[in-house]
């Protein structure tokens, strides 16, 4: 007898079609819809993502253009010269001094 009341006890509820239908409801948007809630976490990283990419190329873009004032002026670009190319003016001798640290970190740029 009391197998029988267990049974009907779970059979009761399910009796009910709102139930029912707010159940297959339920794991229907949460699971099958085509904005169900793993879409939705999904979507939500990617935005994320893009913000941050966003922000990074906001920051390159101020150190370009700080850069490409630099270079506006004839100081500027004698700099340049001087620092990334090694150039010099006539009568003048260069020094180029490294450091281990410098030269391991070029040797890992290259590495990579």
């Amino acid at each position: 007898m009391p197998d029988q009341k267990k049974t009907k006890r779970i059979i009761k509820p399910m009796k009910n079609v709102y139930a029912i239908i707010f159940i297959i409801f339920a794991i229907w948007m949460l699971f099958f819809d085509a904005h169900s809630l793993f879409i939705h976490r999904e979507l939500n990283a990617d935005i994320d993502q893009l913000e941050n990419e966003k922000e990074y190329y906001k920051q390159e873009i101020k150190k370009d253009s700080q850069g490409i004032k630099e270079l506006s002026t004839e100081e500027g670009i004698e700099k340049l010269a001087r620092e990334q190319y090694y150039m010099k003016k006539e009568n003048e001798e260069i020094y180029i001094i490294e450091y281990e640290d410098s030269i391991a970190k070029q040797k890992k740029k290259k590495n990579d």
